[in-house]
């Protein structure tokens, strides 16, 4: 074991330490493996470049004639950056990235070259009958394609003896089916652009380019090397199935900010490094409230770039701490009893140079944020099932509603301000809004604060955090391309309503009109705001009674994917097919349920095979002819225990062979093996500890 542990930890000759002073390199490295906008202009010829930015900005359709130049280019660069390969870097239904690497070696006249053709450059052709397609295709429809996404810049991924060229794309099936995530993602934000336009045109403001932006919070957890190849679980799942709770976790609250160890900042200061070489602006770092568990967020960027950013951070992080001799965890719950990781989705939508959701210094007279707010809300409202259905996953159902994790309900969270705003519109007053106040917390060497127009509500699954919304619910492992697909679909469809309305006023009655409209909207669609807990069981009741969907696990998450309403909202918006929604229904659900079918098959063995011949050879070794009492209780004790996992592991066959109540046979399988885990020598105990794992030295 030790000598596998020492061989994967051993550090690649490219890895960069803590103490090598930084500072002002960071500019000098930053993007600098990223065929960037800069790097366009240098390398293209000006028309050339001109015509890829029109396309770019959203102008026009690729000019097919300058692919072989851009190609060119493209491949120039990257090979005096070190690269040997070219990959179609794609998202497809498995949720990550897939990449076949071809290299640039081809022959002309018998003599080797380097080669890469315009036609290489916008389309591929993998193997597409093994990737998940819910039925679109059959095993022995094998074509699919790629096609280049020039919005979204290639960009280099270094390895130990080389590099690959990776250019994102989109994947589709032969016959044009959609087959990635990248795809829909796409077309929502050119639908909400359009319906924002539209929307501004009814405020008489001339067209202006329209940018939706996103920021990924990205919670992780860290652990030892050593320990993760001694947890079957850990390999196989991604989650701890078993692990008594250690006497101190998160309790004290002492590790929220608290001062990072050496050994992890080592580990962030290379994850940065390797993120600010590809373009990607990590921002913040600090530890989570849950021991070994941090966070990493980047500045806001546009929601496509943003969205391809998260997926290679996810990759960085496994690939740096492996590096150091760490395990990054990004499953929502790998540990029980402590916090688990999610991904906050904050969201927002500019005109021009100007914020929408800014609600600004008065915002009860400001018409256009209040406007885009009401959409919003209604969106929301009308499909917080659909919302839901972008954060289901086996994983985050052990995640919702615990923990600082916000509920399985979906709803809003406005803050006082603007609920007092919205309380106004609906009993048609006029009264101002209060201002924002300044802040002072009560020393007098400290500058005052100005207060935010909001607090947070860690408990709200979407929230407004007075300049965006944050979209809280999504799980640590999952692809944000779902739930900005569906929230831009979602706010596109509002926004046009609202425009059909606004598009019929008198220019003569105009404020009036829209006054009485968004108040008409609001009260159809207040039920969704919600600012208090989350958490309690009130709540429950109370989102019960005002008809809001409560989707718990996957199984009820996924169905609104099979909504007839639904499915006629993507189509007619030409986001996804009838067909594309019920094949991403078949595959979420095969994704659900062969998830619990590892896990349970993971634990039934580790009970199996791991714990019993433990505990039993330590039960027969309690010497019960010795006349004391305290080695009677203890035998007693033990022998309970162990017919409790018996039964326990009788329950996890059964529950197994008929494919029925599996999550509730394992519940009852950690509690027996986490029961004999507190009463059994630490010495012989074959799973490292809780304790162990969570406190990284």
């Amino acid at each position: 074991m030790q000598k596998r542990f020492d061989a994967v930890c051993k550090i690649s000759d490219r890895q960069t330490t803590a103490a090598e002073p930084q500072g002002s390199k960071v500019l000098d490295f930053f993007a600098e493996d990223v065929f960037d906008i800069a790097k366009m202009a240098e390398h293209l010829p000006k028309s050339t470049y001109k015509k890829l930015m029109a396309t770019i900005n959203g102008m026009q359709p690729l000019d097919p004639s300058i692919a072989d130049e851009v190609a060119t280019a493209m491949k120039e660069w990257a090979v005096s950056r070190g690269a040997t390969h070219y990959t179609h870097w794609f998202q497809p239904l498995t949720g990550g990235t897939a990449e076949k690497h071809d290299s640039f070696l081809d022959f002309s006249n018998g003599k080797a070259i380097f080669e890469f053709s315009g036609k290489m450059l916008t389309v591929g052709e993998p193997d597409a009958s093994s990737f998940p397609s819910g039925g679109l295709r059959s095993t022995f429809e094998a074509r699919g394609y790629t096609a280049w996404d020039p919005t979204s810049p290639a960009f280099i991924k270094h390895h130990a003896n080389g590099a690959t060229l990776c250019i994102p794309t989109i994947f589709c099936s032969y016959t044009g089916e959609v087959l990635d995530k990248k795809t829909p993602l796409l077309r929502s934000t050119q639908i909400l652009k359009k319906a924002l336009v539209r929307l501004m045109k009814c405020f008489g403001q001339p067209e202006e380019p329209v940018r939706v932006t996103l920021g990924v919070e990205q919670e992780y957890f860290l652990i030892d090397k050593k320990f993760y190849l001694q947890r079957p679980d850990l390999l196989q799942t991604g989650r701890t199935l078993y692990g008594a709770p250690p006497a101190k976790h998160q309790q004290l609250e002492d590790h929220y900010f608290g001062s990072i160890p050496s050994r992890i900042l080592a580990f962030m200061t290379d994850v940065e490094n390797a993120l600010w070489s590809l373009g990607i602006p990590a921002k913040t770092r600090h530890n989570e409230v849950a021991p070994a568990q941090f966070e990493l967020a980047p500045i806001y960027e546009d929601l496509n770039l943003a969205v391809d950013h998260n997926m290679v951070v996810m990759e960085v992080l496994r690939q740096v701490a492996d590096r150091h001799g760490l395990v990054c965890l990004l499953h929502e719950k790998p540990f029980a009893g402590v916090n688990g990781s999610g991904k906050h989705n904050n969201w927002g939508i500019a005109y021009g140079k100007r914020n929408l959701l800014d609600p600004g210094s008065d915002p009860a007279e400001n018409a256009i944020f209040l406007t885009v707010l009401t959409a919003v809300i209604h969106a929301l409202d009308e499909h917080s099932d659909l919302l839901r259905t972008a954060t289901s996953g086996l994983g985050n159902d052990h995640r919702l509603g615990a923990n600082e994790a916000p509920p399985a309900i979906i709803s809003m969270f406005v803050g006082a301000q603007l609920e007092e705003v919205i309380n106004q519109l609906i009993k048609g007053t006029t009264a101002s809004s209060r201002k924002n106040a300044s802040l002072r917390i009560g020393i007098d060497a400290l500058p005052p604060l100005n207060q935010d127009a909001t607090d947070r509500n860690r408990t709200s699954p979407f929230a407004f955090t007075g300049n965006k919304f944050e979209f809280r619910a999504p799980g640590s492992s999952q692809s944000c391309a779902e739930a900005n697909m569906i929230l831009n679909t979602i706010v596109a469809e509002a926004m046009d309503g609202i425009s059909d309305q606004m598009e019929k006023f008198s220019k003569a009655d105009f404020n009036k009109s829209l006054q009485a409209l968004l108040r008409q909207e609001i009260i159809a669609h207040q039920r969704v705001i919600f600012n208090g807990d989350g958490y309690t069981a009130q709540w429950i009741k109370e989102a019960k009674k005002r008809g809001l969907p409560n989707l718990s696990d996957t199984p009820q998450a996924i169905k609104p994917l099979l909504d007839k309403k639904n499915q006629a909202l993507f189509e007619r918006y030409g986001v996804l097919t009838k067909a594309e929604l019920e094949s991403r229904y078949e595959v979420f659900k095969e994704d659900y349920e062969r998830r619990l079918d590892i896990e349970g098959k993971i634990a039934l063995e580790i009970a199996k095979s791991l714990i019993r011949p433990v505990v039993i050879k330590e039960y027969m070794a309690i010497n019960s002819t010795e006349d004391f009492h305290a080695i009677h209780v203890v035998k007693k004790e033990y022998g309970e225990a162990l017919t409790d996992l018996n039964a326990a592991i009788l329950e996890m066959e059964q529950a197994l062979a008929a494919n029925e109540n599996l999550i509730k046979a394992m519940k009852a399988l950690r509690e027996a093996v986490d029961a004999l885990e507190a009463i059994t020598d630490d010495n012989v105990w074959p799973l490292p500890k809780y304790r162990e794992m969570l406190f990284i030295s």
